[in-house]
């Protein structure tokens, strides 16, 4: 299946997780057009000073790659900073945090997947 970018459905999402702003959801895919167990499949889109407050994955893993930009993630004990090409990989549990605190727009492919019976 190809989608192209019109054909993916957006949605605009305030104060994410308690975060700042607004961040841009594109679904490259809907979670039940995928037959693996998926929760989300989106390119995040993130204004300067945006961010996505702190949360945890219990019973899934959600992996993020930087396609532009940079930022923090926060992952409750230390704050590294993150560019384009790093992959994050949080789950089990475990929580983190996302914020855009350059000047440039930061978007990161986001995959959530779920652990097998879930």
């Amino acid at each position: 299946m190809i989608r192209k970018p019109a054909e993916m459905k957006v949605e605009i999402k305030e104060q994410v997780r308690g975060g700042n702003g607004k961040v841009t959801f594109q679904h490259l895919f809907q979670k039940e057009e995928i037959k693996a167990k998926t929760r989300l499949c989106a390119r995040l889109i993130l204004p300067p000073g945006a961010s996505i407050g702190p949360h945890c994955h219990d019973g899934e893993d959600e992996l993020f790659v930087v396609l532009k930009g940079s930022g923090i993630i926060d992952d409750g004990k230390t704050r590294t900073a993150v560019g384009v090409g790093d992959a994050i990989l949080t789950g089990n549990g475990e929580s983190h945090a996302l914020e855009n605190n350059g000047t440039d727009t930061l978007e990161v492919l986001a995959l959530i997947m779920l652990y097998g019976g879930a």
